[in-house]
C-alpha cells in the first residue's frame, strides 16, 4: 500500500534515475522548474501492475553508443549533486492518481504515492515505459487515445523522454527529448518568460563541460 508518511508539492516529478530522468531533471532545474526525480515505477494505471524495470532494450547498443551513454550519465550525476538536484534513488512510484484541476477545465494535478509518503506535481515526466503500458493507463483514466501517444499525455500534463516505438533512443535523441520536455514544461510554469536557448550539454563535441 502506498505510504501516507506526508505530502510534498512539486512542479514536476521525474519516474527514472537513468539517462532519461536525469537528463530532463537537468533541463528542469537549469530552468528554474523544481522536480523530485524518483527511481522508477511499480504501477501504471488503476489497475494493471506494469513492472518498468522488467522492460528491455529492443536495440542491441554498441560500444561506441554504450561509451557516450555512460559518459553522458557520468555528467548527469555530477551535475546533479552539484546544482543539488532532488534525485531519489531509493523511492519508487507505486500508483498514480489524477487530481481535478484548480479551475474548471484546467489541466489537472496528479498525486505520485510512494511507500513513504505522496508527492503532488502538476507535470509527471515517464521514462522507461512501453506505448501498450502507456495506452493502457490512458484507458484506465477514462481517456480516450488516438493515434498519438504522446500528445494524449501531454494533454494531461504527462511527458515522455527517452521513450521509443520499438527502440531504445539513442544518447542524443534523449537529450533533444529531455530539451524539449524541460522548454514545455517551463513555458507552463513561466509563460512570461519566453524560450531559452541551451541546455545543460552543448548539442555538438564534447560533453565535458555543464552549464549552470
Amino acid at each position: 500500500m502506498p505510504g501516507d508518511a506526508g505530502t510534498e508539492q512539486t512542479t514536476t516529478v521525474v519516474i527514472g534515475t537513468g539517462l532519461s530522468g536525469l537528463a530532463v531533471a537537468a533541463e528542469l532545474r537549469r530552468r528554474g522548474v523544481d522536480a523530485i526525480v524518483v527511481d522508477g515505477l511499480d504501477i501504471l494505471g488503476a489497475r494493471q501492475p506494469a513492472n518498468t524495470s522488467s522492460l528491455q532494450r529492443c536495440d542491441a547498443a554498441d560500444s561506441d553508443t554504450l561509451r557516450e551513454r555512460n559518459e553522458i550519465l557520468r555528467h548527469l550525476r555530477n551535475y546533479a549533486a552539484s546544482h543539488s538536484v532532488d534525485v531519489r534513488t531509493t523511492t519508487r512510484a507505486v500508483q498514480l492518481t489524477m487530481l481535478e484541476g484548480p479551475a474548471h477545465g484546467a489541466a489537472p494535478q496528479w498525486q505520485v504515492h510512494t511507500p513513504t509518503g505522496i508527492l503532488v506535481a502538476d507535470h509527471i515526466v515517464l521514462t522507461r515505459c512501453a506505448h501498450s503500458q502507456l495506452r493502457r493507463m490512458l484507458s484506465d483514466f477514462g481517456i480516450a487515445v488516438g493515434r498519438n501517444v504522446a500528445a494524449a499525455m501531454r494533454a494531461i500534463g504527462i511527458y515522455l523522454v527517452g521513450v521509443g516505438e520499438l527502440i531504445t533512443p539513442s544518447p542524443k535523441e534523449v537529450l533533444r527529448q529531455a530539451k524539449t520536455v524541460g522548454q514545455a514544461i517551463s513555458a507552463k510554469v513561466n509563460p512570461d518568460s519566453g524560450p531559452s536557448s541551451g541546455g545543460p550539454f552543448p548539442a555538438t563535441g564534447s560533453f565535458a563541460v555543464l552549464t549552470c
